[in-house]
């Protein structure tokens, strides 16, 4: 009767042990969900890492304000000058400037076709003849100097109004920068996609 009961005692003891071993090899379904839910983070965390890299740049991050809703955005900013904005210069101000050093340029190309193709002031008597822009200049200067104190006063102008535009501009957010309001075409006001793409252009012909 005893030999039963150890007998019996035993098969029970080993029993519980097969069936806590096998449970060491079954997955409850909170560690299912906590797998799962650290998983899908795991997942999102490398789309948020391959959505912030740099267009231009892929082997580095795109800049915190580069997001692409400007025209031309690409994400290059190596040096990080879109992240100034404590010695009054932002992003406004640099996109700005950009957008004027790349229209002058644009128009000092075509500067250099009238030059070659029309000489350095056309119509002005005091530079009949002359080939380089500097002889000119200074013939001008010497025989019609208000010709040239004129060009220095609407350049200050055109100055005075850029610069009061983009004050205002960064002050209350009214005004994209490099906005004037001039088109003529009314490019603006049509399709939206065109629109932007045009505005690319303009950017990318003005690098």
């Amino acid at each position: 009767m005893m030999m039963k009961v150890i007998t019996s005692t035993t098969l029970a003891t080993a029993l519980l042990v097969a069936v806590g071993t096998a449970s060491a090899f079954v997955t409850s379904p909170v560690a299912k969900t906590a797998a799962a839910a650290a998983s899908i983070a795991s997942s999102s965390s490398s789309l948020n890492m391959a959505e912030t890299k740099s267009t231009a740049l892929p082997f580095l991050n795109r800049p915190r304000l580069l997001d692409g809703s400007m025209a031309g955005d690409v994400g290059f900013d190596p040096l990080g000058l879109s992240n100034i904005d404590d010695v009054g210069i932002d992003l406004y101000w640099l996109r700005e400037a950009e957008i004027k050093h790349g229209r002058v340029a644009m128009l000092a190309t075509a500067g250099f076709l009238q030059v070659e193709l029309f000489g350095p002031a056309p119509g002005c008597e005091a530079a009949i003849g002359i080939k380089c822009q500097t002889d000119a200049f200074w013939a001008i200067w010497n025989g019609h100097p208000q010709y040239v104190a004129a060009a220095l006063l609407f350049i200050a102008l055109g100055e005075m109004v850029g610069g009061i535009a983009t004050t205002s501009g960064r002050e209350d957010g009214s005004r994209a920068p490099g906005d004037f309001g001039l088109d003529p075409l009314g490019y603006g006001k049509g399709d939206a996609a065109k629109f932007k793409r045009l505005q690319t252009q303009e950017i990318k012909n003005g690098r």
